[in-house]
């Protein structure tokens, strides 16, 4: 007596399932509702797939299988075995999160949600519900939170901090693009995804509002030092009498200005630090101011035109002249900027 093979009591929220049976006979029906796919599996293969209708399972309709059974003696006479796995193909939602770190090493958290649906139901099956021997909803929902997590945690190490902070949205559709390929290969369609949380270390939050306000990296890790120090001592009442003294008063020190040789050209764009022969800069690319002045006091380098040091205020005057046409000579010049005239 043919049997009807049907996925009945379907929940809202369920993805896969499979047939409890894998004796199948020829003339059995296998019924499929609307946004379901049903898929034979067998020997760790999926062959024939079933779109919604109510159908009569014969040679005809699953060639893909009966290719294969045919090399058994009496396939057509025999129940034969193979799994049946039924997909939903409506859009579903998920969660995911986990810890990282961005390319400069920062620790980065996040967590937030993606929809997603069966694009094609064979791969699918192929690649992960048989492949990976995910036969139930939840198996299915945790192995695609690990899934997404290893992409994501994988894509956000290629960004900074500031990129993640600062270009949010820009970021989240470039990892969207990256993690819709990652779906395609086993079959699903990756419809949306969306940060509902971000976060670093308190540190790294630190370092990351100033250095976007101008303070150099290596001032952000003289103050961090301070900190963890002053919190160390203030822990140990003996140790903070006879250390304090020696160790807080050079922390509170500034850095000491850079020399001539060591001046910086700050980014007009995000205010990083670059070496004074960077023509672009190193954190964001854009192209520096080119000309200028170091200050004969402090060596701090001042755009050109400057009449005044931006760091000490002392006067910029340049001391010396061309002999031939009397433009003024930075120190050190070796050809006059005006005519060209050799100096040295």
């Amino acid at each position: 007596m043919p049997k009807v093979i049907e996925w009945v009591g379907v929940k809202e929220n369920d993805i896969v399932w499979k047939y409890p049976s894998e004796e199948i006979t020829w003339g059995d029906v296998l019924i499929v509702h609307e946004y379901e796919a049903a898929v034979f599996f067998r020997d760790g293969k999926a062959y024939d797939v079933f779109k919604a209708g109510r159908h009569v399972l014969t040679t005809a309709n699953l060639p893909l299988l009966t290719k294969i059974l045919s090399k058994i003696a009496g396939y057509d006479k025999v129940p034969f075995r193979a799994s049946i796995f039924f997909i939903s193909l409506k859009q579903f939602q998920g969660k995911f999160g986990a810890q990282g770190q961005t390319k400069e090493l920062a620790p980065l958290k996040f967590f937030g949600s993606f929809w997603f649906r069966a694009e094609d139901p064979n791969l699918f099956v192929n690649e992960v519900v048989g492949g990976q021997g995910v036969y139930t909803t939840e198996n299915l929902q945790n192995f695609l939170r690990g899934y997404l997590n290893e992409k994501l945690i994988d894509t956000l190490s290629q960004y900074s901090l500031a990129d993640v902070y600062g270009k949010l949205d820009e970021t989240s559709l470039l990892v969207k693009n990256v993690l819709f390929d990652a779906f395609s290969r086993i079959g699903l369609e990756l419809i949306d995804l969306k940060f509902e949380g971000i976060d670093t270390t308190p540190e790294w939050r630190d370092r990351l509002f100033y250095i976007k306000t101008g303070v150099s990296a290596a001032e952000v890790l003289r103050m961090q030092t301070v900190e963890k120090t002053a919190e160390s001592l203030s822990k140990s009442p003996g140790a903070a009498v006879g250390a304090g003294i020696a160790v807080i008063p050079p922390l509170f020190q500034p850095a000491p200005a850079p020399t001539p040789a060591q001046a910086m050209v700050i980014c007009p764009k995000c205010g990083f630090q670059n070496l004074q022969s960077a023509k672009f800069c190193s954190n964001c690319g854009s192209p520096l101011q080119v000309g200028g002045i170091n200050c004969p006091k402090c060596g701090t380098f001042n755009p050109a035109g400057a009449k005044f040091c931006i760091n000490c205020g002392s006067p910029l005057q340049i001391a010396n002249k061309c002999p031939q046409c009397k433009a003024d000579i930075q120190p050190g010049a070796k050809f006059c900027p005006n005519c060209g005239a050799k100096l040295m």
